[in-house]
């Protein structure tokens, strides 16, 4: 091969890689272009921190909040805007057009991947149960649960954990949904529920700030599976999921990523360890 042939094979690979990094942003990109105009994306979170987290001021901060942020800055939408919604109506909120991505904590399955359009995994976590010291009801599973009468759980409505208890075995009447942790906590404390269950660090997050020492957890659920969100956006809106995603994986390669997530708890390795197609496929 001569020079002159090695060289123009080379320019024309560079060129070939410099059109398909650019294309996911490109101008072709109707949604990414409306956003740039109006200056922010209208996320939906759930004020469960740490995953989410809603400041005094208003402030939208946590660990998925976060990484949209830094992803979106990059994609030339300055900021984000965020409102609080139960679980359950976060993927109708989407298809109606009321938020323009999810970043919640809402983890993959196959019912939400078909759905909705994930952006590659952001947060990987387990579940966790709080439950009164020495948990005398020796809750250690949601099977467990399903298997004393007496057990009541409080979980998210629409979340993970409600969709596990009753999976499980646990009667409708015995799963109580709450609105918030804090709520769930109280109820625990007052004994309306034997335990609460959210994923591991949101658990923890919760249980430390009540500083209650009537109040234990059990980490991780046994038998529960070990689960990973992604920025969910609305089926349609592929270029701007897939814009996203160039712009996410610049962040994972670069250490960006971890330095945003790990001072929350989460594990960038975990995250970086699997994809949205084999999370999709698994559970």
């Amino acid at each position: 091969m001569s020079m002159r042939t090695f060289l123009t094979m080379a320019a024309g690979a560079s060129a070939l890689m410099a059109i398909v990094a650019a294309a996911p942003a490109s101008a072709d990109d109707a949604k990414l272009e409306q956003l740039k105009e109006q200056g922010f994306a209208r996320v939906a979170i759930a004020n469960e921190p740490p995953f989410t987290a809603v400041a005094a001021d208003g402030k939208v901060s946590g660990a998925a909040p976060d990484v949209a942020r830094e992803v979106f800055k990059r994609l030339g939408v300055a900021d984000i805007v965020a409102s609080i919604s139960e679980y359950g109506a976060m993927i109708p909120g989407l298809q109606a057009g009321r938020h323009d991505v999810i970043t919640a904590g809402l983890f993959m399955k196959p019912e939400r991947c078909a759905a909705v359009a994930y952006s590659e995994p952001i947060l990987c976590d387990a579940e966790a149960f709080a439950l009164k010291k020495g948990n005398p009801l020796a809750l250690k599973s949601y099977k467990d649960i399903a298997d004393n009468p007496d057990a009541k759980i409080g979980a998210p409505g629409g979340g993970t954990e409600e969709k596990l208890a009753l999976e499980a075995g646990v009667p409708r009447d015995r799963v109580i949904v709450v609105p918030d942790g804090q709520s769930g906590l109280k109820m625990l404390q007052d004994g309306r529920i034997d335990v609460y269950s959210l994923p591991v660090l949101s658990i923890n997050d919760l249980v430390s700030k009540a500083n209650d020492p009537g109040i234990e957890v059990v980490a991780p659920v046994e038998g529960a599976p070990v689960y990973c969100d992604g920025a969910a956006f609305r089926k349609g809106d592929e270029a701007l999921r897939d814009a996203f995603d160039v712009e996410l994986a610049k962040l994972k390669e670069s250490g960006e990523f971890a330095k945003i997530i790990e001072p929350y708890g989460f594990s960038a390795a975990a995250a970086m360890s699997t994809t949205r197609e084999k999370l999709c496929a698994a559970q």
